[in-house]
């Protein structure tokens, strides 16, 4: 059910990441597949009959996506807590403007980029706490949490899974995080874009996906069906909300704060959220098939790798210092292969990159036989 794009078609339908000839792209996040064909179908119609106007007040976008929580996550979230929004990253500088208390911001790193872009845009300062390269585990830390609430930081800006590290919190952790906002009176904005690609478990005792609002009645996520059905130009996402109140207040925010959402992409994310459980569950099996196959390619190409459990998402962290490269990405760009930079996420971090596997098993072999003679050279 899931098609690989060939190179040409891939060129042409995502141009972006394709840009540069005689390079296979790895670096931005959107995969190299087709996307599912009832979302094709419901765009193509509404452009037929010329619903290319303003979005409508109410519209599909809160059912929907109330219907795809409850069979996914057995959560019961209402309708009217889903506020259009245009984008994830839009949605969380709307949050932090108008919805959170003055004061700093915490942002776990790595992290990806325009966390620490909106917060600087929103006038804010950020308060970073690091994970230490070399930790096993890949969990938030609480107790810099703790020291920064304490210190006057009144927001957090979770990534639910996390990108770039592929973890996925465990319930009993969000529920810790969720206390601590309490105590001090400080509001969690949860990115969960990437929560509907939560992989088949590596271990028995493998996490599920909670969403943070499930732990936290105060908190605000924000969400979009555009990164797991692969449709970032629809230009559409959510915030979702429990307070009526912090609904009202969105409501009342000038037209140049609410970063407008499309038509089209509220008619493809109900179309997502609603009729391609099939599609995702097929997309879910190959990329489970793509970390295997990553796994056992760095085995036997670069055995000095170290890559973080790939839990959610199709992004997979690789720590590379090893090797005694500090800027890998850039060495296997000269081979023909573009990887995300890990500075880009960890500011002064060498070592790193982050590796996007959602691509066809061939174009996989040949990133990392391309990172591979980069590094040995």
């Amino acid at each position: 059910m899931i098609r690989d794009l060939t190179d040409d078609e891939a060129r042409a339908a995502l141009p972006l990441k394709w840009e540069a000839p005689d390079v296979v792209p790895a670096w931005v996040a959107e995969m190299d597949y087709a996307q599912a064909e009832p979302i094709t179908e419901a765009l193509v119609a509404a452009v037929r009959r010329g619903a290319l106007g303003y979005p409508p007040h109410g519209d599909e976008l809160g059912e929907t996506f109330a219907g795809f929580a409850r069979r996914h996550w057995d959560w019961e979230v209402p309708a009217e807590a889903s506020v259009p929004t245009g984008g994830v990253v839009g949605g969380m500088r709307l949050a932090l403007e108008v919805l959170c208390p003055p004061g700093p911001v915490v942002v776990p790193m790595p992290c990806y980029p325009p966390f620490r872009d909106v917060v600087e845009v929103s006038g804010r300062t950020i308060v970073p706490i690091e994970l230490d390269p070399d930790a096993e585990d890949s969990s938030l830390d609480l107790c810099a949490v703790s020291r920064a609430f304490a210190a006057g930081a009144r927001t957090l800006l979770l990534c639910n899974p996390h990108n770039p590290l592929g973890h996925v919190p465990r319930r009993e952790q969000l529920v810790a995080l969720a206390a601590l906002a309490r105590e001090y009176g400080a509001r969690v904005i949860s990115d969960e874009i990437h929560g509907p690609l939560v992989l088949p478990p590596l271990d028995p005792a493998g996490p599920t996906f909670t969403p943070y609002l499930s732990v936290d009645e105060r908190g605000i996520v924000v969400t979009s069906a555009s990164k797991a059905f692969n449709m970032p130009a629809t230009h559409g996402a959510q915030l979702v909300l429990l307070d009526p109140a912090d609904r009202e207040r969105l409501d009342a925010a000038p037209i140049p704060a609410q970063n407008t959402w499309s038509s089209l992409g509220v008619v493809a994310s109900a179309v997502a959220w609603r009729d391609c459980d099939d599609w995702l569950a097929a997309l879910v099996e190959r990329l489970a098939a793509q970390r295997t196959l990553l796994a056992e390619l760095l085995a036997d190409r670069l055995p000095r790798a170290r890559m973080r459990p790939l839990e959610a998402t199709y992004l997979a962290w690789l720590d590379l210092r090893e090797y005694g490269v500090d800027d890998p990405a850039s060495a296997a760009l000269a081979h023909g292969v573009r990887l995300a930079p890990g500075q880009d996420y960890h500011p002064g971090l060498p070592g790193h990159v982050r590796l996007n596997l959602a691509t066809s098993p061939e174009r996989l072999e040949r990133i990392v036989e391309g990172l591979a003679t980069a590094l040995a050279q």
